[in-house]
């Protein structure tokens, strides 16, 4: 007696539990999907606060200058008078001042210590510089210096800001490969648990076609588990990142050297982004990797 054909597998019925609820792919894929957002997390802070410090220090020098000036004891005085004299008629210079020896003193103080006697000893004087919006000559102001005060000498920190400008966009740079890294490490990973997991349900998939059920049938339950699975495992990985980000060292408990190393305004935003990101790659990369492997068992 003939049997009657099988019924194909209407798509909107109760999704088949193909692939495991539990087991080394699962485990796999939510562990990879947390470590990597965790690492996502503290690459995003370490570039973001390495762009603010070179900016912030780039900043802090682009409209000031420093003149160095060398003199005998006798004529210090008035040279220094003459400089200043010099910068109030200078366009483009918004205010000039001579540093005390108590400030110099301080400047000196992290190298010589405390009890510096500079009074004994042939310091330049040093005159800040700060330059108003539309700036100064100077190449001219060079020229006038010397004419006035030949032991002095302009530095306008160019030498600083360049450097630093230039470590802000590798530092930038660095951290976008990081993550470009984390994120094809990640799709890897789940790309190999994928098939790993399809490979082990190859009898089962057997089974799914004889009743009619199609490869996107099958493919969309791997992929909607492991996107799932995926999403869980960077949601945790993004929370515990910024908890580990939270309790780093605040910018005065650091000296005023790092800023912070973490997010400011709307900084804390972008880890909330990851786990959707990284759910995104985990569907492309299943998809992908379900359509190759079910046609490797046809």
């Amino acid at each position: 007696m003939k049997q009657p054909a099988s019924k194909p597998i209407a798509p909107g019925k109760t999704p088949l539990r193909v692939v495991p609820p539990s087991g080394p792919t699962a485990i796999l894929t939510t562990f990879t999907a947390g470590a990597m957002t965790f690492l996502c997390v503290f690459a995003l802070a370490l570039s973001l606060a390495s762009g603010r410090l070179a900016e912030r220090w780039s900043g802090a020098l682009a409209r000031t200058a420093t003149i160095r000036l060398s003199a005998p004891a006798d004529q210090m005085q008035m040279q220094t008078d003459a400089i200043l004299a010099l910068l109030a008629t200078t366009p483009g210079v918004a205010s000039s001042r001579a540093l005390s020896d108590a400030e110099q003193r301080k400047l000196l103080e992290p190298w010589f210590g405390p009890d510096l006697p500079l009074e004994t000893l042939p310091i330049p004087r040093l005159i800040e510089i700060v330059e108003d919006e539309t700036g100064y000559d100077s190449e001219g102001l060079r020229q006038r210096l010397a004419a006035e005060a030949p032991g002095a000498v302009l530095d306008d920190h160019t030498r600083w800001r360049r450097p630093l400008a230039e470590a802000a966009v590798r530092l930038r740079l660095l951290g976008v490969l990081s993550i470009g890294l984390i994120g094809a490490a990640m799709a890897a990973m789940i790309t190999l648990a994928a098939g790993a997991a399809l490979a082990a349900n190859a009898e089962v998939i057997r089974v799914l076609r004889l009743v009619g059920a199609k490869d996107s049938y099958i493919a969309r339950a791997f992929v909607r588990r492991f996107t799932l699975r995926t999403l869980s495992g960077a949601a945790v990985g993004a929370a515990a990142g910024l908890l580990g980000v939270a309790l780093l060292p605040a910018a005065d408990a650091a000296g005023g050297f790092l800023t912070g190393l973490g997010f400011t305004g709307l900084g804390w935003l972008w880890p909330f982004a990851l786990p959707p990101i990284a759910a995104l790659v985990a569907f492309l990369s299943t998809r992908r990797a379900a359509f190759a492997k079910l046609k490797e068992l046809t």
